[in-house]
């Protein structure tokens, strides 16, 4: 499978929606949460108005169709995101449409965005996953570690130093 990661083009940003609503772990695949979920303050910030200057976002394309995003804000405004740590910290997202799932994809596209946030200087980014959500396991492999364990979720964090 041929695949290219670059950066997202401003016509995909409107894409930025969909790819937070599959980052959505669904543990129960036929009884997915409802789309109208992405409408809620907490899930907006992490797609609306996209393209501020610390916002930055790869995608996976395969035959020229993106498939998969991973992108970064820092999320500390009056609606905080899941994984805040403070104002200098972006926040990871990251997703592929199921069909694209397990191939490694997923793991390319995190260590792009790693190596783009340290060339644009940042020390450390966080992330907040679901305890069962299998992706543990993929941050772990590429740098991050549980900085702080809560009721349902691992706050993760990754040095970039």
């Amino acid at each position: 499978m041929k695949y290219v990661i670059r950066e997202i083009n401003e016509n995909e940003i409107s894409l930025l929606k969909d790819f937070c609503y599959e980052a959505i772990f669904q543990r129960d695949e036929h009884n997915l949460v409802s789309r109208d979920v992405l409408e809620q303050p907490e899930l907006r910030i992490y797609y609306e108005n996209f393209g501020r200057p610390d916002d930055l976002c790869l995608v996976c394309e395969v035959d020229g169709r993106p498939v998969g995003a991973v992108w970064t804000r820092i999320l500390d405004g009056e609606v905080k995101g899941f994984g805040n740590i403070d104002s200098r910290t972006p926040e990871f997202g990251i997703s592929l449409y199921k069909e694209y799932r397990n191939r490694g994809l997923g793991t390319r596209l995190m260590k792009a965005m790693l190596k783009l946030l340290r060339e644009h200087g940042y020390q450390r980014v966080s992330l907040a996953v679901q305890k069962d959500n299998y992706a543990v396991n993929m941050y772990k492999k590429v740098g991050f570690f549980i900085e702080k364990e809560l009721e349902q979720e691992f706050l993760m964090m990754c040095n970039l130093k």
